[in-house]
């Protein structure tokens, strides 16, 4: 979208932050307004995600205003917030290939811009990352400030306050503000607030500070006595005594929607030494009536129409992986009361609105602590309860030492719903459910099913339930072929693939929801077909009866072809002598980039026509 410059005169001045830098303070209200506009268009035309940025606004104009941008170092956490960030750093005109193939990145990402200093996606990386900065910044000497930004969601997680804790002990110059956008801007932000804080960021308090803890330094019994004053007058306007028992400066809390502030509080900010923490107020989807109303729903949009609609509704008519999972969840707690169902903040996510709903004793939403979920879920199975953790994929991967040795170490009956689980579209790199498979199959104990279709998906999750050890559903982001949903459950045969296809001389061993594609492949070579259904264990009697009857075997999945699926097949039939041409189709060895699925489907040659491909390809071989 190339700027209309009689619309956005001030944004058009400001192509980059070394422009934006040019101009007078008084203008930047406006450069605000206009940014805010441009994103609100933008967004609307091309789907991303809205209600973060729109709420970060005056926080990115006023951090590139006051800091010098790329040579001092501004960390967004996450990245949903950062699509002001990318407009006011030189790639304004590309907006509209956000989130799509070959065009800008869905979050921060060092290879698109040296603005973005951190590659993210998952959350409460900043603090970690930004005190490193600061720790090289202090030993270059070069005089450059290190901004980690982080919202009140991901602050949750322990990572962040274990890196705050090494930043206090350690005293090394950086700011931590956080962008707090739950709560509402109270009396605790307007006149006695902003006054506040530009006197505790200021010099004349900070002099006051550090000299009195000095003259105070050989009386210790009145050094506790005025530092626990100092703790109590600043209670009693902000929450700021937490993150000063971390070590850190507490300012705040201001409006994050007032520039002028902004500005004035950072650059004050920016003279101090040691470790300070800015809290502002903001309001998500801030400026867009419906997005100010229902954030959790604009948090990440299709194109819409920005006449303060409804978000269009979804066109697919077969229910979602999720929704199926979600489904199962009330009608399984309906007859089991000692159910219990564990997400990390990906309630919408994961399906589960309508069960934390009905079932709010059963619910447990822990925030953003992946760790922490799935060691609850093992003191919940040692308390005689049935856990189950609903989580993302790459999310999976920051429990993976809870899932070793809090669940599979001890052998609990505890359950993973993997939604997501292999590629995801336009999230890109971080977001990729590329590698369950390979971590959870080296793990002694584990059960992992990977669902072909919707019911099959409904009769795992009831059988993984039943089974008294830790188990895994893996299941992809949207709907599947349309296969007809049973109301009734049962029981699969751990371990016990079927045939869906027979033919001749290559056998097709599909683990999970590629089956479509897998049968598409096998009508044009005559080939066989067998949804194998477990990834561990496997059905060791199957492969060795399609192996006797077939000149070739080919393994598909969604996951990495590297430790996956077709890794195991190629491990057993090694281990029985078995020696029999192998293909191994999946994900190649590398972070895939973003775009629909089918569009990576396509490239990666793992839809119908490109097995299809590879198979003549091997066997021309």
């Amino acid at each position: 979208m190339t700027l209309d410059i009689s619309k956005y005169p001030h944004l058009a001045l400001a192509n980059t932050p070394d422009e934006l830098r040019l101009l007078p303070a008084e203008s930047l209200p406006q450069v605000c307004d206009e940014l805010r506009t441009y994103l609100l268009k933008t967004v609307s035309q091309t789907s991303g995600h809205f209600a973060s940025g729109l709420g970060t606004v005056e926080l990115t104009v006023a951090l590139h205003y006051v800091y010098n941008t790329p040579f001092d170092h501004v960390i967004w956490d996450v990245g949903h917030q950062a699509y002001p960030h990318k407009i006011l750093t030189g790639r304004r005109d590309r907006m509209s290939t956000i989130r799509q193939k070959d065009g800008l990145h869905p979050f921060p990402w060092r290879d698109e811009s040296e603005y973005d200093v951190l590659s993210v996606g998952h959350s409460s990386t900043s603090i970690s990352a930004g005190l490193g900065m600061a720790i090289a910044a202090e030993k270059e000497a070069l005089g450059r400030k290190v901004v980690s930004v982080i919202g009140d969601g991901a602050i949750t997680a322990g990572m962040a306050f274990e890196a705050m804790n090494h930043a206090g002990d350690i005293h090394s110059d950086m700011l931590v503000i956080l962008n707090d956008n739950e709560m509402s801007i109270s009396e605790n932000v307007g006149g006695l607030s902003n006054h506040l804080a530009h006197l505790l960021a200021g010099n004349f308090y900070a002099s006051i500070r550090e000299g009195g803890k000095k003259v105070l330094s050989n009386a210790p019994p009145i050094k506790e006595i005025v530092k626990r004053a100092e703790e109590h007058i600043k209670g009693m306007v902000v929450p700021s005594t937490m993150f000063e028992e971390l070590g850190f400066n507490y300012i705040g809390p201001i409006d994050g929607h007032d520039i002028d502030e902004l500005v004035k509080t950072l650059k004050n900010i920016r003279q101090l030494k040691g470790p300070q923490f800015l809290h502002i107020m903001t309001k998500k989807g801030k400026g867009y009536a419906p997005a100010e109303a229902d954030p959790i729903n604009y948090h990440a949009v299709p194109k819409f129409d920005l006449s303060e609609k409804p978000l269009p509704k979804a066109k697919n008519t077969s229910p979602t992986f999720s929704k199926i999972f979600g489904d199962w969840l009330c009608d399984m707690a309906a007859v089991d009361n000692k159910l219990m169902a564990i997400t990390p903040a990906m309630r919408e996510g994961s399906g589960m609105v309508r069960f934390s709903k009905e079932y709010p004793d059963q619910y447990f939403d822990v925030a953003i602590a992946e760790q922490h979920a799935v060691t609850l879920a093992s003191g919940m199975a040692i308390g005689g309860y049935h856990p189950i953790v609903a989580i993302y994929s790459t999310f999976l991967q920051r429990g993976y030492d809870q899932l070793i040795h809090d669940v599979a170490i001890m052998n609990l009956p505890v359950m993973f719903a993997i939604d997501r689980a292999g590629l995801v579209g336009a999230d890109g790199q971080t977001h990729q459910g590329a590698f369950d498979i390979s971590f959870m199959r080296c793990i002694p104990n584990m059960v992992i099913m990977a669902p072909s279709d919707e019911n099959e998906c409904r009769q795992m999750l009831y059988t993984g339930h039943q089974h008294q050890g830790p188990t895994a559903v893996r299941y992809p982001r949207g709907c599947g072929l349309g296969t007809e949903v049973e109301t009734t459950m049962t029981a699969l045969e751990i371990g016990k693939g079927i045939v869906r296809r027979q033919g001749e001389k290559v056998a097709i061993l599909n683990f999970g929801a590629m089956l479509g594609y897998s049968l598409d492949a096998a009508e044009n070579l005559n080939a066989t077909v067998a949804d194998m259904r477990f990834v561990k264990p496997l059905d060791e009697a199957l492969i060795l009866e399609l192996a006797a009857n077939h000149d070739v075997l080919v393994t598909v999945e969604e996951n990495a072809i590297a430790g996956g699926a077709g890794s195991g097949v190629i491990e057993f039939l090694m281990q029985q002598k078995c020696i029999k041409p192998v293909l191994t189709i999946g994900l190649p060895d590398r972070f895939i980039e973003q775009g629909t699925q089918a569009e990576l489907h396509h490239m990666l040659e793992i839809d119908g026509p490109g097995i299809e491909k590879q198979i003549l390809k091997y066997l021309a071989k």
